[in-house]
């Protein structure tokens, strides 16, 4: 069945159990499917380094509930062990509602919770809080036990398992003070585990912790997988048959015609991985060959490259050594001059601009596709419902999209901003209506993220223009805007 883990608060340990757990299951030989509520890129990204196999994001706002539904029974049902990390509070939802949060997926799935809590200045006071989350509601919630973090001594210890005894909830372990157990973050989130150098290490104590504080006794059973059913599909295939809401259409002969499947530049290094995993494989399914590209590294794009794919990441955090990768910049200059797909999300936007300032607030070049430049400014979270206003690459004037959005770079531009109704009108709570990002024939560029899950005619339409796109020319030689002419090319205005 599973059970998600969840907490009164960001901050409470969510991710640090979720670690020992998975980490513990390794040990001991078994194979754990991870599952993150909500549009979370890095505790994934860790969770997946832990596991050793994709985390998957679980967000009923962005990929609609019977996704939700099939991608738990699919992908927990062929492991040995399944555990679910909440996002944020238990009952946190799209704005102050519960919509969306941890508690609202734990009812769809039917999922026990284990809630971890933060006790580190606390005694009998805690009765009162886990009370309250215990009896909160709509949705109810079934509470199997709390596991407790920063408990200071034993005496400590007892004074929190009395006062969890006196409301009859099981008190499922502790997760001591220890160093292994304080990760690193920066203003998005955790570090990515490309980022840990220590990650092997860490992973043997979190299990030894495991092992000696927590009640594995109890908690084991809660992490067994669900029971796969025979009437379950690939929710990859689900998604692109038509079933799905967003599919829009049934499947349709490939754009692409018959043969090898066309290749597709992903940015995927330390300035550009956050993205799901199920959008290499939507793309996979609608006949093309996603291949990691890394502009950090100025590779050259892909031979025969058909469209290029520009995901979020920490950009301004290697602007100085982006702006020195003039090949990577300069190909990506052409491509999109020439008329190649390229889509962009929120750092691979910044990719796009004129100029990006780091976080010391130098500027530097970047490949000057579109007419903008973006510093640190003000945070910008939350999510968004797109409208679009026009017909371009990804999108048709009236589609209605839900995505999120996370950023704390600005742009700087308001000639910019203006022009930027182009795309789509987005809205969400404390977010008034406002026109945002870029589209023509060959560019979708924006701040928002999108799960493709939820909106499996995104992928289907990128397919059709890379079966339409002429790839670069092979020899070497391309057109480098970014040696002569600042100005973005024609083909990329707003």
């Amino acid at each position: 069945m599973g059970c998600l883990i969840a907490a009164p608060c960001s901050g409470s340990g969510k991710t640090l159990l979720s670690l020992c757990l998975t980490a513990t299951a390794r040990q001991r030989g078994q194979s754990i499917q991870t599952f993150k509520v909500g549009p979370d890129y890095l505790d994934p990204q860790l969770l997946a380094a832990v596991a050793q196999r994709p985390c998957r994001n679980l967000d009923p706002l962005l990929c609609c509930e019977p996704w939700v539904q099939r991608c738990y029974r699919w992908h927990g049902s062929r492991a040995d062990r399944v555990l679910v990390e909440g996002v944020m509070g238990l009952f946190d939802g799209r704005g102050p509602s519960s919509e969306g949060s941890s508690a609202a997926v734990a009812a769809l799935l039917e999922l026990p919770v284990v809630l971890v809590v933060e006790a580190s200045r606390q005694a009998g006071s805690l009765a009162a809080l886990v009370r309250g989350f215990r009896d909160h509601g709509p949705p109810a919630v079934t509470l199997a036990g709390v596991v407790l973090n920063r408990v200071g001594s034993e005496r400590h210890r007892a004074l929190l398992a009395e006062a969890l005894a006196a409301i009859s909830v099981p008190l499922l372990g502790v997760l001591p003070h220890h160093a292994s157990l304080d990760l690193p973050s920066r203003h998005l989130g955790l570090l990515p585990p490309q980022e840990l150098d220590d990650l092997g290490e860490r992973q043997r104590l979190w299990a030894g912790l495991a092992e000696q504080h927590l009640d594995l006794e109890r908690l084991w059973p809660l992490l067994a997988p669900p029971p796969s059913q025979a009437t379950d599909s690939d929710p990859i295939t689900w998604a692109l048959s038509g079933l799905a809401p967003q599919a829009q259409a049934p499947p349709q002969p490939s754009p692409l015609g018959p043969g090898l499947p066309l290749p597709v530049a992903i940015a995927s290094d330390a300035a550009f991985h956050f993205r799901y995993p199920e959008a290499a494989e939507l793309l996979r399914a609608v006949g093309l060959d996603p291949i990691p590209w890394s502009p950090l590294a100025d590779d050259p794009l892909p031979p025969d490259c058909r469209a290029v794919l520009l995901p979020g990441g920490y950009p301004e955090l290697h602007a100085e050594t982006l702006a020195a990768s003039r090949r990577s910049l300069s190909q990506l200059a052409s491509a999109a001059a020439a008329g190649l797909p390229i889509v962009a999300e929120c750092g691979g936007l910044l990719l796009l601009g004129q100029q990006l300032e780091d976080s010391e607030g130098r500027s530097h070049a970047m490949a000057g596709v579109l007419p903008l430049s973006a510093r640190r400014g003000a945070l910008s979270l939350g999510y968004r419902e797109a409208e679009a206003t026009g017909d371009g690459l990804l999108v048709r004037r009236g589609d209605r999209l839900i995505g999120h959005e996370f950023h704390r770079w600005q742009l700087q531009d308001t000639q910019v901003l203006a022009t930027a109704a182009s795309l789509w009108q987005l809205e969400g709570w404390g977010s008034p209506r406002r026109a945002e990002g870029w589209t023509t024939a060959n560019i979708h560029a924006s701040w928002l993220h999108l799960h493709w899950a939820g909106c499996p005619v995104i992928p289907r339409r990128l397919a059709a223009a890379a079966g339409r796109a002429v790839p670069l020319p092979t020899s070497g030689v391309f057109c480098n805007p970014l040696s002569s002419d600042p100005s973005p090319p024609a083909s990329a205005g707003g």
